[in-house]
């Protein structure tokens, strides 16, 4: 039998550690350049060689790439899909360690110099030597390497059954990779005859509180929305105050009801979504005057389990006029108090009809052209173009304020959780079972990834078509940001998520554990997959082929 490359613990850190040299920061040249240097690695399987219509790269944006690796037995139709993502956060917070970030090896062995500098269970673990500290262990290149020893070993055993490994960029930021990978789903799916089966991700395993050093599988992933407002008031002089209204005093009312809100919680199987935050608010002055500000911006994070979209657009509806209603009282009040007349009441408007309206009122082309001047802004975001672009139409029809115009802004998780599947049932138990019986270790099921994740675009299903108030209320939608909803629907097969145990993501204290990351998830993942094909879970062999 031929040697394999990555399936010791040792070649497996090798590679691990091959893979975070490659830095590949959301939004830079490394990430670029990554899949065309992991598509050269796969390509030292021989299987490749074989088979290179197999291995192939699939355009996202701004010049990235995801890569696609299929395993894919002679006599085999049902296929399991691996994901995982390869972009990291940035690394300004090593300081001057920065440059060892993508270099664990090396990084590590100057903590030891400098442990003094680290406190707490960061101390603690480098000091034990269990852990591997660099940007992209834990998060998520691991996962990645776990997915590559998988494929060699299938290739290897001719296991009865496809393999699709798929690893995407930005998944940081707004997941725009696996937004197209899921079209490259599809479309492998319709050109292979592949039949998806299970989407295994490998994110890794996160501590759910300080000191928490239990392993954890999932069985779904949490969603995530943003809802956003623009508030546009009456403008004035700061020596007549009440001739105007700021939108500050407006945003006031909407953050006090949005900050920790309890109608945006739910709970699920005895795990509860956080609280809903502000995730940043601002008036829209370019500099300083005395012209007081009659124009801001809010963003609210919400964590989902069940709701829609359309549940949520509800939901804030309501709480916005709430919110405008204790700012009318608060503020005919004062007017009532200073003998004033006033600038009229605050209203609320949702984005869609904000449209409806300046189209109406000024027409298609201009319209289009506000959007065009929003968007070709290369300094802003999508975010902030989304909250610009309800600002561009709202100065056009300034006789709709005071407002609040409601609206939201990417990116958007739709939840996903297959905890009642038979076989994530199955799956889980037989994990837990494996792991106390040849590792002596526990394993926990979660039914909700709490770390937002890239399953969150497969096994979409939304009967009551709640994803239309999405599209209707982004203001970028269709042009800077896009979901693939009708292709994840077609995307129906479970999800589960088993990687590697590690700590601090996205702090310069990441780190990873050597023995659970190299010994035990890659066991663990190997077993189950052949259990799969073996017990018959996932036959493997297609009915053609097993009526023969």
């Amino acid at each position: 039998m031929k040697t394999l490359q990555w399936n010791t613990p040792e070649k497996l850190r090798a590679l691990l550690c091959e893979l975070v040299s490659w830095e590949s920061r959301t939004h830079t040249e490394g990430e670029r350049s990554f899949p065309y240097k992991l598509q050269q690695k796969l390509r030292e399987l021989s299987y490749y060689k074989q088979h290179p219509e197999y291995l192939s790269l699939h355009a996202a944006d701004h010049g990235r790439n995801l890569v696609a690796a299929l395993y894919k037995h002679e006599s085999a139709t049902e296929t399991i899909v691996l994901i995982s993502h390869f972009d990291t956060v940035q690394t300004e917070e090593y300081g001057d360690l920065e440059e060892l970030a993508f270099h664990p090896e090396l990084l590590t062995k100057e903590l030891m110099k400098r442990k003094e500098s680290l406190i707490g269970e960061a101390k603690t673990d480098l000091e034990s030597g269990g852990y591997l500290f660099g940007r992209g262990t834990m998060d998520m290149k691991m996962g990645l390497a776990l997915h590559m020893a998988l494929i060699e070993t299938a290739i290897s055993e001719d296991w009865p059954i496809n393999l699709l490994l798929v690893t995407v960029p930005d998944e940081e930021v707004n997941s725009s990779g696996m937004r197209e990978a899921v079209k490259a789903l599809v479309s492998l799916r319709d050109q292979y005859s592949l039949s998806y089966k299970l989407f295994l991700n490998s994110e890794p395993s996160f501590s759910q509180k300080p000191g928490d050093e239990n392993y954890y599988i999932y069985s779904g992933s949490i969603g995530k929305i943003m809802p956003a407002a623009l508030f546009y008031g009456k403008e004035t002089h700061v020596g007549e105050p009440l001739k105007g209204m700021t939108a500050n005093y407006m945003a006031s009312f909407l953050t006090q009801l949005m900050e920790w809100n309890p109608l945006f919680n739910e709970t699920d199987r005895d795990e509860r979504t956080p609280l809903p935050v502000s995730l940043q608010q601002k008036d829209l002055k370019t500099q300083y005057s005395t012209q007081t500000p009659y124009r801001a911006v809010a963003l609210y994070n919400v964590f989902l389990m069940k709701k829609t979209a359309s549940d949520i657009m509800n939901l804030f509806e309501n709480v916005a006029q709430e919110a405008a209603k204790r700012c009318n009282e608060s503020y005919k009040a004062l007017c009532r108090h200073e003998q004033v007349g006033g600038i009229g009441d605050v209203r609320v408007i949702r984005y869609k009809d904000l449209l409806a309206y300046a189209l109406k009122k000024i027409g298609q082309e201009q319209v289009d052209k506000v959007i065009e001047d929003v968007e070709s802004n290369e300094e802003w975001d999508e975010r902030e173009k989304s909250l610009r672009i309800a600002d561009g139409l709202m100065i056009r029809c300034s006789e709709l304020a005071p407002a609040i115009v409601i609206l939201f802004a990417p990116p958007y998780y739709p939840a996903v959780n297959s905890s009642d599947d038979s076989l994530i049932i199955d799956s889980t138990q037989f994990v837990k079972e494996l792991a106390l019986k040849e590792l002596g270790m526990e394993v926990n099921q979660i039914h909700y990834f709490n770390g937002l994740c890239d399953l969150s675009y497969v096994n979409y299903n939304d009967e009551s078509d709640g994803w239309y108030a999405y599209e209707e209320n982004t203001p970028v939608w269709g042009t800077l940001y896009s979901i693939p909803f009708k292709e994840m629907s077609q995307l129906q097969a479970p999800v589960l998520n088993i990687g590697p145990f590690g700590k601090d993501a996205h702090q310069s204290t990441e780190r990873l554990h050597i023995q659970n990351a190299f010994v035990q998830t890659p066991l663990l993942l190997e077993k189950l997959i052949k259990r799969m094909f073996e017990d018959g879970a996932i036959t493997g062999i297609s009915n053609e082929e097993s009526a023969v």
